[in-house]
């Protein structure tokens, strides 16, 4: 008795737990495209329209159709814009999806004209045109699984016949329903005895029939396969496939009222009823307790892992390289590498509030914290929905703690507590230089001498990476996001998570190609080989866009589908090089640096490798006053237009594995 007693009140106190946590879960953010191409000013009409339109969309989140589509303002400053929620949640999941994305959005976009964010419960977007009835598949945002499936023929077979089932059982719907009903379908089909798949597929209400199934068509066309699970995003459909269930069961249809002789046999059968439903309500009972006790063991054993991980950290990291100390220990705590107390870190971001949020990356969000002494950090905290997990962890702290150098961000502690994994770094001020970059608003501030000063301090961090450290350090990663600056605009490389020691051979291969498509050197996105040689390659890519001040992967949205490389290629055979400086530089530019390091860029751009530069000889030429010859480059490699995020990989069974490829053009 007194075993059912404490089983019931556990029970209770888990189900209660479970029951707060749904309630409270934060929207899973996915992705969001904002070309640059189209911007507004600041405290302009559009963005009066944009602000007002956002809030109208928040306040209608609780629509029972968890459709809405509104304007806002006249043209030609009139803003159109709509909201979709996934048709098997609840109406307040749908709303605080709606509520989330409509303050994100202005956060994550703050003067495009165009955009879209996407989460797992819903869309939203807003556009300068008219976006209401109109078929749109691009943006197209690709999501995969990077467990591939043993028998991919067969897979792949089934899953095009499952879901042109659920197209089909889609288009039955639309044809009974009246207009604006919800365009949504999902099925499962048996694989093998132990195997089902799950398929999920969605229009917006304001799509005809023949756009929704044209759309759903291109869609399937190019949904990623062979995995045990891929989606495909767009703004006017999507489709999600999983090989366990992730999406609430429709409700079933209210049963016909019963004959007599039915309830009469229902009355003899209540008995039998009641004892099974007592039995599974015990072995329910069983199973929680079991559940608990394993999870707290589970729990014990996480936590003394990561206190055997900070061991390893602390008996590997020379102690002069982890001399900070956050709450005023003695020598004796300030000689071994800082772990620091969760609570301290809960208090320093306000527990992590959406106030202190700076951004979000494939690892997770960062916020700002203010410590008790008045020191400002940055915590990178590890998202429970992030496919990385604690090898990225390790190897950033592993690899960053040893690494001190100007150019580098400086990791100051990091935290393995309750299931939390926090990385805490010096807090840029000034964020990343993309921010910068590819903001007219904000590139103003980065003259010639600026900007020239930032690629010389790339450069002396990549070199240091490269040749100066104890280690022979790959990044893997380099791009704008990736380099922070401080508050005197002095660049410095940070997130190291796809960073690689690399030994003394000329080159390394990996089955697993991580980074950014555009900033990838060509035999490493098609090859999986990687060296010094490709870091260079993203140097090259990098140096391009700080003096163009646009996007190789958006470039070809605007020039008629040439990449970046290819347009500053011709310009150059053409003697036409200064055509690519970006305009906002020409009152502070000196043209011989500047031809000087479109010179470099298409050298470090070279399609063989042993055609780039070192990183020492890009500084030496970068130092050099005219006197020096500079070799002459030949046609650069082909580069890949497209973004790829959180490049990660994790073994957890039922968690979604998620590569996103973001592709601006047709396919």
């Amino acid at each position: 008795m007194h075993i059912s007693t404490v089983s019931v009140n556990l029970l209770v106190i888990v189900l209660s737990l479970l029951s707060r946590t749904t309630e409270a879960q934060h929207p899973t953010y996915l992705y969001h495209v904002c070309p640059n191409t189209s911007t507004f000013s600041l405290n302009s009409a559009y963005q009066v329209n944009r602000d007002s339109l956002l809030s109208s969309l928040s306040s209608n989140g609780s629509r029972g159709d968890g459709f809405y589509n509104t304007t806002s303002g006249r043209s030609p400053a009139m803003v159109y814009g709509l909201f979709l929620c996934r048709g098997d949640f609840s109406t307040s999941v749908c709303q605080q999806c709606v509520a989330t994305a409509a303050t994100d959005i202005s956060r994550l976009c703050p003067v495009e004209t165009t955009a879209v964010v996407w989460y797992d419960e819903c869309l939203l977007r807003y556009s300068n045109q008219n976006i209401f009835s109109v078929l749109a598949v691009s943006p197209t945002v690709y999501m995969y699984n990077t467990q591939n499936i043993t028998d991919q023929d067969y897979f792949n077979e089934l899953l095009a016949a499952s879901v042109l089932v659920a197209m089909n059982s889609m288009s039955i719907q639309s044809e009974n329903e009246p207009p604006g009903a919800k365009k949504f379908a999902a099925n499962d089909t048996q694989i093998s005895r132990n195997q089902t798949l799950y398929i999920l597929q969605q229009c917006t209400p304001d799509l005809s029939g023949t756009d929704c199934r044209g759309c759903l068509q291109f869609a399937r066309r190019n949904l990623p396969t062979g995995r045990r699970g891929g989606r495909l995003l767009s703004p006017s459909c999507n489709i999600r496939y999983e090989t366990y269930p992730f999406y609430y069961q429709t409700p079933v249809a209210a049963p016909p009222p019963r004959t007599p002789a039915e309830e009469n046999q229902s009355e003899s059968n209540r008995t039998r009823v009641l004892v099974a439903t007592l039995s599974a309500t015990f072995a329910l009972l069983v199973i929680s307790l079991s559940g608990f006790i394993i999870w707290r063991r589970r729990n014990n054993r996480e936590n003394s892992q990561g206190g055997q991980f900070l061991d390893m950290v602390e008996g590997r990291i020379p102690n002069e390289y982890s001399r900070e100390t956050f709450s005023g220990e003695n020598g004796e705590r300030s000689q071994e590498f800082p772990s620091i107390q969760l609570d301290i870190l809960l208090a320093a971001t306000n527990y992590f509030s959406r106030e202190n949020r700076l951004g979000e990356g494939g690892f997770g969000p960062v916020y700002k914290g203010i410590l008790p002494d008045g020191k400002v950090i940055a915590v990178k905290r590890l998202s429970r929905t992030s496919g990385q997990g604690i090898v990225e962890f390790q190897n950033e702290v592993m690899l960053i703690a040893r690494l001190q150098h100007r150019n580098l961000v400086r990791l100051l502690g990091c935290c393995l507590e309750k299931n939390e994994k926090l990385l805490v770094y010096e807090f840029m001020p000034n964020k990343s230089l993309d921010v910068f970059l590819f903001d007219s608003n904000f590139a103003v501030q980065l003259d010639w001498q600026k900007r020239f000063n930032i690629i010389k301090g790339i450069a002396r961090g990549i070199m240091y990476l490269h040749e100066d450290s104890r280690l022979r350090i790959i990044h893997r990663d380099l791009k704008a996001s990736n380099v922070l600056l401080d508050h005197e605009m002095n660049p410095k490389i940070s997130d190291f998570g796809m960073a690689r020691i690399f030994e003394d051979k000329n080159e390394a291969n990996t089955n697993r190609v991580v980074g950014t498509y555009g900033y990838m050197a060509p035999e490493y996105a098609m090859q999986g080989l990687f060296s010094i040689k490709s870091d260079v390659f993203s140097f090259g890519v990098l140096l391009l866009e700080i003096i163009s001040g646009k996007k190789n992967n958006t470039f070809h949205l605007s020039e008629n589908g040439e990449s970046l490389l290819i347009f500053v290629w011709k310009l150059w055979s053409k003697g036409d090089g200064m055509e690519l400086i970006d305009q906002l530089l020409v009152p502070s530019c000196v043209a011989s640096e500047v031809l000087k390091c479109i010179h470099i860029a298409l050298l470090c751009v070279q399609e063989d490798p042993a055609d780039r530069p070192t990183m020492s000889s890009v500084i030496y030429m970068l130092a050099s006053d005219g006197t020096i010859t500079l070799p002459n480059p030949t046609e650069p490699a082909f580069s890949v237009g497209r973004v790829v995020s959180e490049p990660i990989s994790n073994d957890g069974a039922c968690s979604v594995n998620e590569v996103t490829i973001s592709n601006f053009s047709p396919r």
